[in-house]
């Protein structure tokens, strides 16, 4: 007799990834390019941060501390004194809906073309209580609204880059989790936005990254005749 699980498929290779193809030692020389990477004073934005400036590219760094970010980018000049890199703080309150437009403005009026942009700040299982100034629940609007306004404000400056660029070399990538392998069905639960009801701790981050995946893939819907590429990173 045989039976069938009812949980979602493990992606083992999130948990025992295979020999990465391409790492910090043998990545091209990036001059010329340009970068947004959001939440890139920690974690995997830092260190993807380093590995760019390294490779002589410019990059933005949004994110919400100017301190914290000044600080970062004193210590990029200092460990990769040969770089030609620029690193440059964009401010970015991904929790606060009324501000996003006036950061891509920002970025806009420095820049004529976005190479790469890199949707990796988030949160993880904050206290049930907070909210975002526009009163979304905290993971939910920051992990996806935020960024998909963002996004939306950017769009036209990512097009015009790929018309100039070489193929598949301008890219949205989205940052997700293993963890969107394992959120209930369905991923969105549109009957419980609000998370009125409590789903406990985990689901709402789960539900979280599942939505990354859902904009990775629609983005790449709606721009399949645009030249510009959409990943999800698990």
């Amino acid at each position: 007799m045989s039976s069938q699980s009812n949980m979602p498929p493990i992606r083992f290779t999130s948990i025992i990834p295979h020999k990465a193809v391409l790492t910090e030692a043998n990545i091209n020389d990036q001059s010329g390019k340009v970068f947004i990477v959001t939440g890139g004073t920690g974690g995997i934005g830092k260190e993807l941060v380093k590995i760019l400036y390294d490779q002589n590219a410019k990059v933005y760094i949004a994110a919400r501390s100017s301190t914290k970010t000044r600080a970062f980018i004193q210590e990029l000049e200092e460990t990769f004194p040969k770089s030609r890199g620029v690193a440059i703080f964009l401010r970015l309150e991904l929790d606060d809906l009324t501000t996003i437009k006036a950061s891509a403005e920002e970025f806009l009026a420095h820049e004529n073309r976005l190479d790469v942009l890199w949707n990796n700040a988030g949160v993880m299982i904050p206290p049930k209580d907070q909210r975002t100034k526009q009163g979304y629940e905290l993971q939910l609007g920051i992990n996806n609204i935020g960024h998909f306004l963002f996004t939306h404000f950017l769009t036209p400056i990512l097009e015009k880059t790929a018309k100039a660029s070489p193929q598949n070399s301008v890219r949205v990538i989205w940052v997700s989790s293993s963890a969107a392998d394992s959120t209930p069905r369905p991923a969105i639960d549109f009957s419980n936005m609000d998370y009125a009801k409590d789903e406990g701790m985990w689901t709402p981050y789960m539900r979280s990254k599942a939505g990354s995946v859902i904009h990775s893939v629609e983005f790449a819907r709606r721009m399949a005749d645009s030249g510009i590429i959409s990943i999800v990173s698990i």
